[in-house]
Formats: C-alpha cells, structure tokens, sequence
C-alpha cells in the first residue's frame, strides 16, 4: 500500500446548517421517536447528551426535565454547540467524548440520573471505551445509558464503494475509515466491561431516504472531511464520483431517488459498577 497523501484541508463545509440541509433525517421525529421514548425523561431528571449536535433532541429532553431538571449537551463540533445554544439548549459543554470529562464548575461526577445519545459514537473509532469510561464517570450508581448508534453492517454498499475506490489507488482505506459500526456481541462486552447491565440491546435495519443532493450530498457531508480529507479536491471529487456510479443499481430508484441502507445499533443499559 502506498503512504497517505499530504494532508489538505478538503472543501467538505461541515457547519450545522450544512448538516441540517442534507441529513435533518438524523434528529427527525420519524426516526428518533423509539430512542427517545427509551430516555423516558422525567421532570427533575438530570441528563446528559453525549454527542448532542445541533440540539434538536436536546432541547425536547430540555423541556421534558423541565425547570426543576438539568441537560447538558456535549458535542465536539464547536459550530454545533453554537448552532446548539442558538436552538435553545441552555448548558453546553465542548468536548472529546473519547476522553469524557465535565469541569466541576458545570457539574460534580456521579450526579447524572441518565446518559442519552444519537446518531454520535459510531464516530469514536479512536477510543470507544473512553466514551463509557466517561458515561461511567458522570452517571450516578442505577444510572441509565440510551443509545442509538451505526451498527454492524451500516451503510452497507457505499462503505464498500469507498474502500474499492480508495484501495485501487494504492491507499489502505482501513486507516482512513473514520467509522465505527460494532455488532451486538462486541458492544454489549464494552458495556459489561464498563460496568453496565445491558437492559436491551439490537441491531434496527433502516431504509434512509437521501432528499438533498442524493448520495452524492451524503458523500461530501460525511466522507470527504473524514474517509477523504487526506485527498486533494481533485482526487477526492474523482473517488465520490466512482462511488455514486458504483452504487447507483442499489441506492437509486427509477425515478431517481436516492436511499441508504442503515442499521442502527440501539440499546438501554443501567450503570452498576
């Protein structure tokens, strides 16, 4: 394999208005009802959203708590957590959830009654049992822990398409695959390791429709910042291209609409260790 290219700083505009247009599905009603029904958040609860992106959810977990409760919105993205405050969401905390820790002047460790995330920890590739170490550390003992997340087989197709597409050019794509899509087995360990009773946990296959910009759109939200961002403009324009060619048979429709196949890992566990 060859070594990577000179990394360039991409085109990919990774804002939360950006994020909003091409992947709204993401916090929409339709898809996030089950997991939020899951939280089942109650007035007075203390809560924290791990990964909360532009805020959506965050704020109806706001409301649900109500003034006697607390959320806290984490996220990694600084326009995120801006776009977050602008949403309504009234604490916020800037952070690597891999290494997951909330300053005193925010909170005292073991002081939340839940832990809630969506769509968030299939990004930490990097660390993910420093996510639960972190969970493990701001949750009180009895403490509940709601996920949703990329799953075993998610986005099955267009990940192949990205690896055959950056592997003919010579690149390893394991290293730049910014993705991590756990099965069952190997989460439900993490969380057993971490000291969690793992409630409910599965695998939810999803047909996601793709409304702005098709697969194309998708690609340059989600793949050329991260799977990509080690390629010019020129090469990574080349490879997105040959992968909506590639996967037009399965993700298209006749009368041209695009959709994925995701599969989300969803699941509810009690923290008692």
């Amino acid at each position: 394999m060859a070594s990577l290219p000179s990394e360039q700083p991409g085109s990919m505009d990774y804002t939360a208005d950006h994020y909003a247009k091409t992947a709204s599905f993401v916090f929409s009603d339709e898809f996030t009802a089950p997991i939020v029904s899951w939280l089942n958040a109650s007035p007075g609860d203390r809560i924290v959203d791990v990964g909360c992106g532009s805020g959506e959810l965050t704020v109806k977990i706001q409301d649900a708590v109500g003034p006697e409760g607390f959320v806290l919105g984490v996220d990694y993205n600084e326009d995120m957590i801006t776009k977050a405050s602008e949403n309504g969401v009234k604490n916020t905390l800037i952070c690597d959830v891999q290494n997951f820790q909330i300053p005193p002047a925010i909170s005292e460790e073991k002081s939340f009654d839940a832990a809630f995330s969506n769509a968030a920890l299939h990004w930490c590739k990097r660390n993910p049992s420093g996510v639960l170490e972190g969970v493990k550390r701001v949750l009180k003992d009895g403490g509940r822990f709601v996920c949703e997340m990329g799953g075993y087989t998610n986005c099955i197709g267009v990940r192949i398409g990205l690896y055959h597409a950056v592997r003919k050019r010579g690149f390893n794509p394991g290293d730049m695959d910014p993705w991590y899509f756990p099965s069952i087995e190997e989460y439900q360990t993490l969380l057993q390791t971490a000291g969690f009773r793992v409630d409910t946990i599965s695998l939810v296959p999803r047909l996601t429709s793709l409304k702005d910009g098709g697969l194309r759109g998708w690609l340059q939200l989600f793949a050329r910042g991260t799977f990509l961002k080690s390629f010019n403009d020129v090469d990574a324009e080349a490879i997105m291209d040959e992968v909506v060619q590639m996967c037009e048979i399965d993700c298209k429709d006749q009368a041209g609409n695009w959709s994925m196949m995701y599969v989300r890992l969803r699941f509810a566990a009690t923290l008692v260790s």
